[in-house]
Parts: structure tokens; C-alpha cells; sequence
């Protein structure tokens, strides 16, 4: 589907950008990829990383319309990436939230339409599910923005929505500050034991943008099904690889986060398409679904609270191992320790 198209990852420079311009480049043939991003630091570490002429490099940020604008030019498909997501951020700068997340996300929409793009796909977070931070409520009416734009029949775009969790190994992810605080024999330090978060790799978020992006309706949204795991249990997942003792500290919930992540609600829950690895919730649904709400109707915990990382699968500590060991990051630094452990071997 992407063979021969001109495709701009807003945010480009960012966890996803990177993985999807590597499979791009590698396996999907597209005639051009632009990467939109304010960070020339990490524009200027793509280039030389992948040395491909088939990437364009363009600074600009989502907040200038000017700017999106003209890097929509000739865009056939766009994946709108770029945002604010740090938690603790948004609590104290909310009207940044804001600027980038809802005036960003209407700029790439408003500027979509006007050069007929085919599709786009935006990125949205559990956290715009019962959003109780200021980053959840601002990508909850980002995703508004899209239903609001799939009901207007004058545009020839299909605009549609991801939603996905915790990435693990991104940026901002709590998997690599565990690794860190191994190498330097730092206690890990914890949130709350029984906090829980689904777990979803890189590539697997990769992938439900490809899949909305070959199904999706206007003002579909697309959610990935995941394990879930509690913070200490992957705590301790990591110890055991790394055969570390750290201790094991509790910091206490930070600033506007959530126990447990939300990834459907139960209204949405109640209309949604079930795959086997994916929910689709349309924008329209001719399903009657009144009686689901009606008392005594409600059959399981996911009926009453949708569908989150307390009542998702939840793994044991040495499938959370398993699930690790998978992850390049991981192995990297696993390989890297026991790489420098060699020569003390060797002396002993």
C-alpha cells in the first residue's frame, strides 16, 4: 500500500518515526519519506544513520501552520506522531499541552485536507481514556477533532486514530531507567508495586498504524491488544536477567498518573469490532447497544470498566523475562555487561 507514495511522520525523529522510517526504508518501497521535526540534533543523527535519498529532512514544528503546511505538499499519507507526552510536564505547562497537542493536531488536519491527502493516521495514548492529566484530555479532544472531521462529507481525506500504552524501550519508557539503575547499583525506584501498565513492543505499535492504515474509515479508532505486567513485577523481570540485587525502592505516584492504563472505555467497548489481536471502534455504529448499560446486563469486569491493564492478561515474572529478552534494547545491554564482565573472568 505504501509502495511508490510519499509518506510524513510528523515527529519523525521520535521512538516511532525511527522504527517506522526503518521498515519503511527496508520493506515498503515508498517513493519518499519527510520527516517532520523541530529536533535537528536527531534529523542530523538520521541522515547519517541511514543514508537514504529517498528521506527528506524538514524542521518545523506542528504549532506552525505555515510550516505544516508546506511540508504537506505532495504528501500522500501522513502518520501525526508529533506531541507532548511527558506527564509531569504537561501537569505544569498544560496550555503547551495544549499548543502542541490540540492547535498541532488541528494544523496537520486542517493542512491534510487542503492537499488531499489519502489518509491519515494519528497517535493517540490511554491516557485519553478517562483522562484524569492534562496530557490525556488534550489527546482525548485531538481525538475529537478527528470524529469531528469524519462527519464533514466536503473532505476527501480519511482521517482515522491509534491508541496505544506504554511502549516498551521508548523514550520516556521505565524499562531503560531500570537498566540504567542496575549498570550504576542504584536502587530501582518504583512508583507504587501494584501499578500495572500494558506492555506492547516498538514494532507492535509499528503495526496497528499499518493496520489502521489499510482499514480504517473516517474517524475509526484502532486499539492493540497487549499483556500487562505490574511495575514491580517488571522490576524484578529485569533483576533476574541482569543476576542484580539492587533494592527495590517505592517514590510514590507521580503528578496526574493513573494506576492502571485504559485503553477502551466501556461505552466505547460496548460497539466495538473484536479482532483477534485488535479492537476497531467506528465512528458510526448501527449496533443498539442500550441494553448493555441496563442492570444486570454486565458480565464481566471488562463490561464494567473497559478494557485496561488491571483486567488485561497479566503475565508472571518469568514470562515478563521472556517478553524482555525480546527486546534489542534489552539484549544490547545485556550483551554489553556480560561483555564487560569477560576480562574479570578472564584474570580470575
Amino acid at each position: 500500500m505504501l509502495e511508490n507514495k510519499t509518506i510524513l511522520v510528523t515527529g519523525g525523529t521520535g521512538s516511532f518515526g525511527h522504527d517506522f522510517v526503518k521498515l519503511a526504508l527496508a520493506k515498503l518501497e515508498p517513493r519518499r519519506v519527510i520527516v517532520f521535526s523541530r529536533d535537528e540534533k536527531k534529523q542530523h543523527d538520521m541522515r547519517l544513520l541511514y543514508r537514504d535519498d529517498r528521506l527528506k529532512f524538514v524542521i518545523g514544528d506542528v504549532r506552525d501552520p505555515s510550516a505544516v503546511d508546506s511540508a504537506m505538499r505532495g504528501v500522500n499519507y501522513v502518520f501525526h506522531a508529533a506531541a507532548l507526552k511527558q506527564v509531569p510536564s504537561c501537569e505544569f505547562f498544560p496550555m503547551e499541552a495544549v499548543r502542541t497537542n490540540v492547535l498541532g493536531a488541528e494544523n496537520v488536519l486542517s493542512a491534510a485536507e487542503r492537499h488531499d491527502v489519502e489518509r491519515l493516521v494519528v497517535l493517540s495514548t490511554d491516557k485519553a481514556v478517562y483522562p484524569v492529566n492534562a496530557m490525556g484530555q488534550t489527546k482525548a479532544l485531538m481525538e475529537k477533532l478527528v470524529l469531528a472531521r469524519a462527519k464533514d462529507d466536503a473532505t476527501s481525506t480519511t482521517c482515522s486514530v491509534v491508541r496505544y500504552g506504554n511502549v516498551m524501550c521508548s523514550r520516556g519508557s521505565v524499562i531503560p531507567l531500570f537498566v540504567q539503575q542496575i549498570r550504576e547499583g542504584k536502587p530501582l525506584t518504583i512508583t507504587h508495586p501494584k501499578m500495572t501498565r500494558l506492555l506492547l513492543a516498538l514494532s507492535e505499535a509499528v503495526e496497528l498504524v499499518r493496520f489502521a492504515l489499510e482499514r480504517a474509515e473516517r474517524g475509526d479508532l484502532f486499539v492493540r491488544k497487549a499483556p500487562a505486567a505490574t511495575v514491580q513485577d517488571l522490576a524484578q523481570a529485569l533483576l533476574n536477567l541482569f543476576d542484580a540485587d539492587n533494592a527495590i525502592k517505592i517514590v510514590g505516584v507521580r503528578e496526574g498518573e493513573k494506576m492502571h492504563e485504559a485503553l477502551v472505555s466501556r461505552e466505547e467497548l460496548a460497539r466495538a469490532e473484536e479482532f483477534t489481536e485488535h479492537y476497531r471502534i467506528p465512528s458510526k455504529s448501527e449496533r443498539n447497544y442500550a441494553d448493555f448499560f441496563t442492570q444486570g446486563s454486565l458480565t464481566s469486569n471488562m463490561d464494567e470498566e473497559g478494557y485496561t491493564s488491571y483486567n488485561a492478561r497479566r503475565l508472571t515474572v518469568p514470562e515478563i523475562e521472556q517478553l524482555l529478552l525480546s527486546l534489542p534494547d534489552v539484549q544490547e545491554a545485556l550483551d554489553d555487561r556480560a561483555l564487560r564482565a569477560a576480562p574479570l573472568r578472564r584474570a580470575a
